[in-house]
């Protein structure tokens, strides 16, 4: 089954008073709009994610996305029922989905586990919507009187947030009939409860806040240091040089390349020293062991494993914990092979294992001046240090 989420960022977002749209100023060093994107690109749920903007927020829109693997953007229109129209015949033209998820770019902080819950609902509906309660007594204002809102019970009233999941056959057809009866709908559970479908309710966040004014933005940064903790894991491997006796090998794995070389690297798996210690890196900054616990040589299915399915476990692990990396840094230790000539092509590989931008990956190199093990080229050691970010309330 196959999940799309469309994120919705053609407003003008002006009523925080800024020449720049909400969606693209930055929150906690990162734009608005690339952290919604980052949200769902880490979620193992999520198969893909395309973006609805302005026209003329383009040029903002590539800056802003920038190493990010995405489908071109949909253009969007004046009202948001349309947008999301627009969103939806995109995707039906190319890459249909099973299940789409409409989302705000001005909710950048929405926890996983509420995206988990919409997609559980939509194993037993069409629709379902996150919501959190009305907990403040409701005034109306009426000309200079303000005048009580005789609700019930606040049981029976919930503030919508995002974002909706729907079947996307059912969200199209609502939005295709909505359009030819000229129907206008504030959201999209709306435009589903209209054409007759169930939509189930599912707890929301307060975390799911909106950013519509400037004070939101404070608020927000507030959210964002008071519920990250920042840690630091150290990896460590070593792996001896051997001579190369496969005729079809033109070199050794550092790094996810190929690094020419005479010699290869001797291990149970295809030994890529620096995947390894970027893995081990990461597992210790999560308190979760190391590489062994999880692939240990001694299991003959990891008998010349490729290396980057370790560190994509690594990965999965943060992303479950909803941490993200803030930086790697490595060192590699060897005399040869050279590795200034491929240090870009280390970071561009390692960067998109991890789904970072390569700017978060720094890829160094020393030698020991020819002295003992690593100076007579008996083989490749490497040092990692893994920065992370991680929600306080998930730490393990």
């Amino acid at each position: 089954m196959i999940t799309t989420v469309l994120i919705l960022a053609a407003g003008k977002g002006m009523r925080i008073g800024s020449d720049l749209p909400k969606q693209y100023r930055l929150l906690g060093g990162i734009p608005v709009l690339r952290r919604a994107i980052l949200t769902f690109r880490k979620h193992p749920r999520i198969d893909y994610v395309r973006v609805i903007i302005a026209e003329e927020h383009r040029t903002l829109y590539e800056v802003v996305v920038d190493g990010l693997d995405l489908s071109p953007p949909v253009i969007g229109a004046a009202k948001r029922q349309s947008s999301v129209l627009n969103g939806l015949e995109s995707l039906a033209l190319k890459d249909k989905p099973d299940l789409v998820l409409i989302h705000d770019a001005a909710r950048p902080l929405v926890p996983t586990i509420v995206i988990d819950r919409v997609l559980d609902a939509l194993e037993m509906s069409t629709a379902a919507l996150p919501v959190i309660s009305v907990v403040d007594t409701l005034k109306r204002q009426v000309e200079t009187k303000c005048i009580s809102m005789n609700y019930p019970s606040h049981n029976e009233w919930w503030r919508a947030q995002t974002p909706q999941g729907m079947r996307f056959d059912n969200l199209l057809k609502a939005h295709r009939l909505a359009r030819d009866k000229n129907i206008s709908a504030s959201d999209d559970a709306t435009l589903m409860e209209w054409a007759g479908e169930t939509v189930i309710l599912v707890k929301g966040s307060e975390d799911s806040m909106k950013i519509t004014m400037a004070e939101d933005f404070a608020l927000a940064e507030r959210l964002l240091a008071g519920a990250v903790e920042t840690r630091v894991g150290i990896g460590f491997d070593v792996h001896r040089l051997v001579d190369n006796l496969k005729c079809d090998s033109k070199g050794l794995l550092l790094g996810g390349i190929v690094v020419p070389h005479n010699q290869v690297l001797f291990g149970h798996s295809d030994a890529d020293v620096v995947l390894h210690a970027i893995t081990d890196a990461l597992l210790g900054a999560l308190g979760l062991g190391d590489i062994g616990v999880y692939f240990p040589n001694s299991d003959p299915q990891w008998d010349g494993a490729a290396s980057n399915q370790f560190l994509l476990h690594a990965c999965n692990q943060l992303r479950k914990a909803g941490g993200e990396i803030r930086h790697l840094d490595l060192i590699v230790i060897c005399d040869f092979p050279k590795i200034n000539p491929h240090r870009e092509a280390m970071r561009d590989c390692i960067a998109k294992i991890c789904s970072i931008p390569i700017i978060r990956v720094s890829v160094k190199a020393t030698t020991t001046e020819r002295l003992d093990f690593f100076g007579c080229a008996n083989g490749i050691a490497v040092q990692a240090a893994a920065t992370i970010a991680i929600p306080a309330t998930m730490v393990p």
